[in-house]
């Protein structure tokens, strides 16, 4: 039988909390109806942490029995410990998989991976989001259809400050003219990371079945392989060498 899959689902936890709103679209949470949504799959272990949580949540024994980790800010990145956000980075560069959503382009840990600003265009007006598959064959595709609509969401548009993609799998359109590449596939040393736009707070977006479906799949995909373990240190050779003189 497979290993289960060690997520840990982080979300700050501020907006659900002070805005009525938001509470009655999230009464637990936005990290709640991501994590309710994969206990209810095979193959995983599911555990949540908040931002006001001690060491917010992600102490060292939590981040070594993480195998991938989604993660949700916005309002509160400036309160991200810096020693948390580089505990989380070193965890990912040795296979920890880690999957920013939404407005966590600008969280720490993210930013650091990516070593640019991570800006981009928005607009918050509620407006029209059709979100397509670029990479049909990509396993965080799996069971999708070739686009979904997401009837309301806020604008993020070209150009995304980011390096250049491993893998562009989604492209999303949005009623306002704007384009945005909102599903990104990265590689930092052995681990991997797959950044989700849709997620806006004011929105049920982590109640629509495919973007559900799309976290769960990113989080089969960012999970740790077994493979080799480099040593990236001074090597003796693996054959006899003879120097001429």
């Amino acid at each position: 039988m497979a290993k289960a899959i060690r997520v840990t689902v982080w979300n700050e936890y501020h907006h659900e909390k002070t805005n009525e709103q938001i509470k009655k679209i999230y009464p637990k949470g936005m990290h709640s109806a991501i994590a309710d949504y994969l206990k209810e799959q095979p193959g995983f272990k599911v555990r949540t942490a908040t931002l006001d949580e001690a060491e917010h949540g992600l102490t060292d024994k939590v981040l070594a029995e993480t195998d991938v980790l989604t993660w949700w800010g916005h309002m509160a990145h400036h309160e991200v410990k810096d020693e948390i956000a580089e505990k989380v980075v070193k965890r990912v560069w040795d296979g920890m998989g880690l999957i920013p959503l939404h407005s966590a382009h600008m969280s720490k840990p993210f930013r650091r991976l990516m070593g640019t600003n991570c800006m981009l265009k928005w607009r918050e007006i509620g407006e029209k989001e059709r979100v397509w598959v670029m990479e049909p064959g990509h396993p965080i595709c799996d069971g999708l259809p070739e686009c979904f609509v997401l009837p309301h969401e806020e604008m993020y548009g070209e150009r995304f400050e980011i390096p250049d993609p491993d893998k562009v799998v989604f492209i999303s359109w949005f009623q306002g003219g704007e384009i945005f590449r909102s599903g990104c596939c990265f590689h930092r040393g052995d681990g991997k990371i797959f950044y989700f736009r849709p997620g806006h707070e004011s929105f049920p977006t982590y109640h629509d079945p495919n973007v559900l479906k799309v976290i769960a799949n990113a989080v089969r995909w960012a999970a740790p392989v077994t493979g080799p373990k480099y040593r990236l240190d001074n090597q003796q050779p693996l054959e006899r060498v003879v120097i001429e003189k």
